[in-house]
């Protein structure tokens, strides 16, 4: 059975407070989580109209929809809520699919992408498209293949050719795990503070570009530590070694050998410096 609605007030507010009823109550909500442990109710709105498939046992909003509870909004071409029953006898919502022009925006983040899928019950967000972007108030996150949030964890993982961006300082890898904690006094607010890098990690300063293929990077005290392979390049000079730590605040770079309890035996570092030309005729120093 299929049963098409109208788009007047009313419907829509019911339909909000069936979907609040069905939402379950696992944990307490994070910045860009929607629906977790919240007992406000869901507004919806569409230009279209609301749609309930029965047998399908769906929800779909088209045109301009848009789903809000809270602090948090949810805004798409289409919204389907995905519910099921549960033992209880009640019916709840378990997923939600946006589809076309997603953006999600809490009071801190704005997420934007083609596609997303939130499992409200795990609390997992995956955002897909031709570009993923997250938008902190300090911090930027691109993507070219895929975005997930993982709420319990407070963790973000960028796909493919990954981006970071505070300010002036830029962190590029295949993969870019960022890292959030809760800002104190503020359940639903949260900030960046670390960033894992993984695969082809390239990081830049005012004076030196560095290459690896891991790093994690303390947001708030600009250093990089970077492993394996590590190439660091200024001008024509270039030094290689297998670990290094990088300060973006004050543009300096440091090449180390292996910790010590390594179980690989430490490596020398190398460098190639090319000398400066004289003025008369070329001659080097």
């Amino acid at each position: 059975m299929m049963r098409k609605t109208r788009t007047g007030l009313a419907y829509i507010t019911a339909l909000a407070t069936m979907m609040a009823v069905a939402v379950p109550t696992v944990a307490q909500a994070q910045s860009l989580g929607f629906g977790r442990g919240n007992s406000d109710p869901i507004h919806i709105e569409a230009s279209e109209g609301i749609e309930w498939q029965r047998n399908n046992q769906v929800y779909i909003a088209r045109g301009e929809a848009r789903a809000s509870q809270g602090g948090v909004t949810v805004e798409a071409d289409e919204l389907v809520a995905h519910y099921r029953a549960t033992e209880s006898g009640s019916d709840e919502i378990y997923k939600i699919d946006a589809n076309g022009n997603v953006r999600i925006l809490s009071d801190t983040e704005t997420a934007t992408s083609d596609k997303a899928v939130y499992d409200v019950v795990k609390g997992v967000l995956i955002m897909t498209g031709e570009q993923v972007r997250l938008v902190t108030a300090q911090d930027t996150i691109i993507a070219r293949d895929s975005l997930e949030y993982y709420e319990d964890r407070q963790l973000a993982v960028a796909r493919g050719d990954a981006l970071a961006m505070r300010d002036d300082r830029r962190v590029r890898a295949d993969t870019l795990m960022a890292h959030f904690v809760a800002k104190e006094g503020q359940a639903r607010s949260s900030k960046m503070e670390r960033i894992e890098a993984i695969g082809n990690v390239h990081l830049s300063t005012d004076t030196d570009i560095v290459t690896a293929d891991r790093g994690d990077y303390q947001l708030n005290a600009g250093l990089a530590t970077v492993t394996g392979d590590v190439r660091i390049t200024r001008g024509e000079t270039q030094l290689n070694g297998d670990r290094a730590e990088v300060n973006l605040n004050t543009g300096q770079s440091r090449l180390l050998t292996k910790s010590a309890g390594a179980r690989e035996p430490n490596k020398r570092v190398r460098g190639i410096f090319v000398p400066s030309a004289t003025p008369e005729g070329g001659k080097t120093k």
